[in-house]
């Protein structure tokens, strides 16, 4: 088959019914901002989803995000705890990883009785702003709608978390330290609704460190800041640092963190099986989270 023929077929599958495929079912996608989205201009371009060239690792890419949007994954009934979490794919504030680090997620958070909200924040990085600065308007309005909506989509309103990977994993980050004000003026009375996380998983999370071998100085944390589960490689071109010396902060202020290192796994991974135990990651953070009591009914 003609590979560009292919490209576009993937790209229709997963889009459009990809969801089915994998065996959850996800809501329709909802814009994050009812009207205008802070600080857009429009000169991003058209929003494009890349499938991976054959060979390579199979990975759909999402890049030009301007209307950000939020997908509700919920947990089947019968098993539903009324945790809730929500998934931040990684990318490099460039792009997002959307099945690796997003869909394939809200799978595995689903067959764990937990429901999902997949979040398109804004890529690629806006001109003259730190990487963070529109993602991080996106995953504050983003707690908030998801707060919000507790009762409507039979959530506990007290336990919704945030996990993300690489450059996700920077933002779940910010969004856990970033609470107190927002990043944006606020629009509605959703806006008043708290932000702040219940607990954070961050997975080979990026961007905590500088030149200087410290936490970078948004990096705030402090005593309000929510419980965290960190993973990373010792091999890891992004440097485990980021997770070691959140973890050490937090642990100075007395919030409980519990951190994995393992000694291979690189980066990029997400679920999938590797020859590493990196892979295993899963399996301890389901434990984390039974252990405080948000997989129980």
């Amino acid at each position: 088959m003609n590979y560009r023929i292919l490209v576009v077929l993937t790209v229709i599958v997963a889009l459009l019914i990809g969801d089915s495929m994998v065996g959850f079912a996800a809501e329709k996608p909802i814009k994050v901002w009812p009207d205008k989205v802070p600080g857009e201009t429009g000169d991003i371009g058209e929003e494009t989803a890349t499938p991976s060239e054959p060979g390579k690792k199979q990975v759909l890419r999402i890049s030009n995000v301007s209307v950000p949007t939020l997908q509700f994954y919920p947990a089947v009934k019968e098993k539903n705890t009324r945790t809730t979490v929500v998934v931040c794919p990684g990318g490099g504030y460039n792009i997002l990883a959307w099945d690796l680090e997003g869909t394939e997620v809200c799978e595995w958070l689903n067959s764990l009785g937990v429901n999902a909200v997949l979040l398109k924040y804004r890529v690629p990085r806006r001109k003259g702003l730190p990487p963070h600065h529109a993602p991080l308007q996106d995953a504050q309005r983003t707690m908030s709608y998801v707060r919000a909506h507790a009762k409507q989509w039979d959530l506990d309103p007290q336990r919704i978390g945030i996990l993300g990977f690489s450059a996700g994993g920077n933002l779940a980050a910010m969004t856990s330290m970033h609470f107190a004000k927002r990043n944006y003026e606020g629009i509605d009375d959703i806006d008043q609704i708290s932000s702040r996380p219940d607990f954070s998983i961050l997975i080979y999370p990026a961007y905590l460190t500088g030149s200087d071998g410290k936490l970078v100085p948004e990096a705030l944390v402090t005593k309000e800041t929510p419980p965290m589960f960190m993973a990373h490689a010792y091999n890891d071109g992004v440097t485990p640092e980021s997770s070691v010396l959140m973890w050490l902060a937090l642990k100075r202020v007395g919030v409980p963190a519990e951190m994995h290192i393992t000694e291979t796994g690189g980066h990029g991974y997400g679920l999938r099986v590797t020859d590493s135990n990196s892979h295993r990651w899963p399996s301890r953070c389901e434990e984390w989270l039974q252990e405080r009591g948000l997989l129980s009914k």
